[in-house]
């Protein structure tokens, strides 16, 4: 099983109370999302980021990969995730023991093929982790999640409405779909973005992540 190794940043405190664990996408690295810990640490200063690179190689020639894409079949990512999987749990895993930290302190983020990542692994850990944050994603396997999940952390979806990689319909599909499971979603369109991040969503993502490591003390 491959082994996951990525930037971090330390709590800007000095001590780490808390775990922000980012997963970045498609032809990108952990050095992709490890930039949002500067603008988060002022909210959260005992919090620890940590993003991985994912544990392939991307297929067309730069930046790693959760998974392959050819196409956006769902049977095939769903075969990605499931195969990668098994890898990004036992990354938390060992990111929590090695911070001497549990699920209570623990935030998963993710971005496109990240968040498909982070809602899949979230939903299925033992204990739930304190907030699942998903940026520009997609929920992967909607239909077998009631059957799977083993927790329900509060989940919050952010998303451009000029996205034309992930169509904005894919947050919606996966709001919809987590709600009726049971889980408190949340979602907000960044209005005129395509893939990607902007202030807005990175303010609200933020506060989102604060707020739901203060509900877990």
């Amino acid at each position: 099983m491959a082994i996951l190794t990525g930037p971090s940043v330390t709590a800007a405190s000095g001590k780490a109370e808390q775990l922000v664990i980012l997963a970045h996408g498609y032809g990108a690295d952990g050095n992709d999302l490890i930039g949002l810990a500067p603008y988060w640490q002022k909210l959260m200063p005992n919090a620890a980021f940590v993003a991985p690179n994912a544990p392939e190689r991307c297929d067309v020639g730069f930046g790693y990969q959760w998974f392959p894409i050819s196409r956006l079949d769902p049977d095939e990512i769903m075969r990605g995730i499931l195969g990668a999987a098994p890898i990004f749990d036992r990354f938390i895993d060992e990111e929590l023991e090695r911070r001497g930290l549990d699920e209570s302190q623990l935030a998963l983020v993710g971005f496109s093929q990240g968040t498909m990542m982070s809602l899949h692994v979230g939903l299925r850990r033992r204990k739930a982790p304190v907030a699942i944050l998903g940026y520009s994603g997609a929920l992967a396997g909607g239909e077998r999640l009631e059957a799977e999940m083993t927790c329900r952390p509060p989940v919050f979806l952010i998303h451009g409405d000029m996205d034309d990689l992930l169509p904005v319909s894919r947050m919606y599909d996966a709001a919809e779909t987590l709600g009726a499971a049971g889980l408190s979603v949340r979602w907000h369109v960044s209005r005129g973005l395509g893939h990607g991040i902007d202030p807005e969503g990175l303010e609200l993502g933020g506060q989102f992540l604060k707020d739901a490591f203060a509900a877990a003390v």
